[in-house]
Parts: structure tokens; sequence; C-alpha cells
């Protein structure tokens, strides 16, 4: 174990890394808990076999096999070949190299499988790019997948070659160094080993190659870290606390507004006590919530951060039968307005936020964007979105990480309904027949059951002509 310049200049560059990224990652955090708050404690048996099953299980990636077992390989790859990383930063710190090399045999199936699975990455990574640029899978397609969605998804695949290739450029040289001196390289190494007649005989060269491999692997992995809070990568992370935090009730279930109830129940039963509304800081009655969402602050926080949670893979669109009779609805859209207005909200200039695809995506006009008041609701996503969908759930059935789409849509329909009364005639037509009928149909009470008298007529008129 020695020290040097390297190891002082790899300390630097680790606590530049990991600290950049944990003052994105608090960030973000901060810009989620700026929805309305929810308990979702307890049940934690419950959540934590979901997320085994959900998250780390990719239970609902294999509804689609091909892109499963792709995803499989990139997904375990990431996770083995990242342990490697620890042994990299070990050796950077302390001046060691290979410093797992004592586990021996363990330490020989680790770096021989960390080789097939990188292997198997770039292959994997192949025919992702293939899928998204040459064979145009539709759900890769839509009017949210501008220009960055695009460019991003293909950077994240750029980025896992680099990384891959300069994996195998460090063991490779290092092999081939090794072979040279006359000496064994701990490990098992069997791509490297077909690798090395493309490597100098020059153990200088050798040297400085394992160096570069070395150095490219480590720093293309801090870069990709603090990348991912930027990319729709980043559900690499937030995708298990995302599972973890969704909904347990039947998904048909939709949620009561309290104070709605409370007055129902107050109108129904005199004796019922309403809760005395929640007090300010200063001791005086806290501002009323508004009904629904009209912004992201008015959002639950876990709705923020199914946004944050979006891998923007299009399985919500491809099933939504709104979106697939042509009309403008896409969950994925929602999700990504949801993000996209987080972001611009609240994020720090400072904080690289190419998520935003630009206001001429989300406004027909420069007069519309001068016109409304920049909100989640209408800013981002129009009316007409909203009451396209179908509440069938298909979208938060089809997501991979559990994301909800429906439960947005559903508080800004009830801001449009209950804050601005907005919502469309055809609605309108069936409140007030419920109100005056107590129905959805324009009968009186009193004529519901004309239909039995009449059927009862027509069926004594077929009798007596068969008599």
């Amino acid at each position: 174990m020695h020290f040097s310049i390297q190891n002082i200049l790899f300390l630097l560059v680790a606590v530049a890394g990991f600290g950049l990224f944990a003052w994105q990652v608090r960030k973000i955090r901060a810009n989620i808990l700026v929805g309305r708050d929810r308990d979702m404690s307890g049940n934690i048996n419950e959540r934590l076999s979901k997320t085994l099953l959900v998250a780390f299980g990719q239970q609902k990636m294999f509804k689609r096999l091909t892109p499963a077992i792709l995803h499989l390989i990139v997904y375990v790859g990431f996770i083995v070949i990242n342990i490697e990383v620890i042994e990299i930063l070990i050796d950077g710190l302390f001046g060691t190299h290979r410093v797992l090399q004592f586990l021996g045999p363990l330490y020989s199936a680790l770096t021989g499988t960390n080789e097939i699975l990188g292997a198997l990455v770039l292959l994997a990574v192949a025919a992702f790019w293939w899928r998204r640029n040459v064979k145009g899978v539709r759900r890769f397609t839509g009017p949210e997948m501008r220009a960055w969605p695009r460019l991003d998804a293909n950077i994240i695949l750029y980025v896992e070659v680099i990384l891959m290739l300069a994996l195998f450029t460090m063991n490779t040289a290092d092999l081939k160094l090794h072979q040279l001196e006359g000496r064994t390289l701990p490990g098992a190494f069997p791509i490297s080993s077909l690798l090395t007649g493309l490597f100098p005989e020059n153990t200088t060269a050798l040297a400085v190659l394992e160096r570069i491999g070395w150095w490219g692997h480590i720093i293309g992995i801090l870069l990709f870290l603090n990348y991912l809070p930027s990319s729709k990568h980043f559900h690499i992370i937030m995708a298990f606390p995302n599972v973890y935090y969704s909904r347990l009730v039947p998904q048909g279930q939709f949620s009561n507004v309290d104070s709605i109830t409370h007055e129902v129940k107050a109108m129904m039963d005199p004796s019922y006590e309403v809760p005395a509304p929640p007090v300010g800081p200063d001791g005086s009655a806290a501002a009323p919530t508004p009904f629904g969402a009209k912004d992201v602050d008015d959002l639950a926080w876990t709705n923020l951060l199914n946004a944050y949670s979006c891998t923007e893979c299009g399985r919500c669109t491809s099933v939504c039968p709104a979106n697939l009779t042509g009309k403008l609805l896409s969950p994925r859209k929602i999700i990504m307005d949801t993000r996209d207005r987080v972001e611009e909200k609240y994020n720090s200039p400072l904080v690289f936020s190419p998520n935003l695809y630009g206001k001429e995506a989300k406004h027909d006009s420069q007069e519309q964007l001068d016109a409304e008041s920049h909100t989640l609701l209408r800013g981002y996503v129009t009316p007409e979105e909203l009451w396209a969908c179908t509440t069938c759930n298909a979208c938060v059935e089809a997501c991979p990480v559990n994301i909800n789409p429906l439960e947005s849509i559903v508080e800004m329909r009830r801001f449009l309904v209950l804050e601005e009364s907005a919502a469309p005639n055809s609605l309108n037509v069936m409140f007030s027949n419920i109100e005056n009928n107590g129905a959805p149909w324009a009968f009186s009470p009193s004529d519901r059951f004309n239909w039995a008298d009449d059927l009862y007529v027509a069926d004594k008129s077929a009798t007596s002509v068969a008599g």
C-alpha cells in the first residue's frame, strides 16, 4: 500500500462526484416534498414484498419478453459489474491494486462473471439502440418524445458502451502486462484473454492503457451518476422507493375529499361533529385547501415521486384506449409534464434540467403562454387531455415501476369541476339530473319504471297474438 499524487487526485474526484450527486438528490427530495402530505406508513411487509417482486424482480417487465430479457441483462450487469467499483474505490484511495484478490476463487468467479456480463451488456445495448432508432417501436414516439427525450435515451446507451469498453481496456491491458512480465493476474478474464492480441507488446504502453481504462471507468461512472438526476434513467434509483410507496388499495378505488366527506356526514347525521379546520403557524385558521390540483403543489408527494421515477418507456400510453383511438391523452405525457413543471418551478438555475422540452411544445401560441398562469393544469396539461381519460387503470397496470398517472388526472379533473365548474356539458347535464331526479337520466323518479309497464304490455300483446 502506497500513497501518491494519483491517490490524492482520486480522492478529490470521488468527493466531488459523490458530493454533487448528493446535492442533486437532496434538491430532488425537496422538490418531491412540496407536494401535499400523505401518510404512507404501515403495511411494511406488504410494501417490502411488492418492492422485491416489482422493483428488484422486474415482474411487470416480463409482460413483453424481448425487452424484458434485454433489460434484465443490463440490470444484472449494472448491479454485478458495479461491485468492481468497490475495488476501484479502495485501490484509488489506498494505492493498492486489485485489493479484492484475497477472495481467491470467489474473486475469479466475480471477475469472470463481470466480463461475461459486460459482453452481454454490449449486445443488449446494441439491440436497444436498434429497437429505438432503426425498428422504430411505436411507443417510443409521441408529441412528448421530442429532441431531449430521444437524445437522453441514446446518450445512456452510448455511456454504457464507453463504460464497458473502459472496463475491457483496463482488464486486457493489465492481463497482457502481467503476461509480458511473467506474472499471473489474479482473477478470470474470459473476454479480455481474447483481446490481448489487439494490444501492443510494449509494457509502458500497456501500463498507460491500463490507467486510461481504470480512470475512464471510474470517472465515467461518476459522470453517469451525476447525469442520472437530469435523465429518465434516474428510475434506476427512484423505482425502489416509488414501488415501496405505491398504492395498496384496489386500483379502481378513488380517494375522497375529506372536507366534502365531513359535510355529507353532517347533512345525514345532525349529531356528527365536523373536525375543526387546521390551524396555521401563527395560530389563525389555515387557508382552505383547494379541491383537486391546479399545480404540482396541489398533488400528493407520492405523485411527484411518480414523476421522478418515470422510465418514459411508453407502456402506459401504448395500452391507453383513449390514445389508441386518436385522442390527445398520453399518460406518459402527464407524468413527464408533472416532472417538467416541478423542475421549472422549484429547481435552482444551477441544476442541469434538460427535461424541459420547450414552452413551444406545451402552448399553442405566445398569447396563450402569456394568458395562462403557467401552472401544470392548462400551462402543461389541457382539459381535453384530462377528459379523454376513461379511468380504466390500464396505464397503472402496465407501468413497470407502479406509477399511477390516473391519480394526477383525477385530481386535475376535480379542480376543473369543483373549483372552476368547468366540466364538459355532458357531465353538467348528468350532475343536474342527479340533483333533480336522483339518477343520471332525465326522467322523474315517478317515471323510472315506465319501461317495465311498456315491457309488460308488449309481452301481453305478443302472447295474445301467439294464442
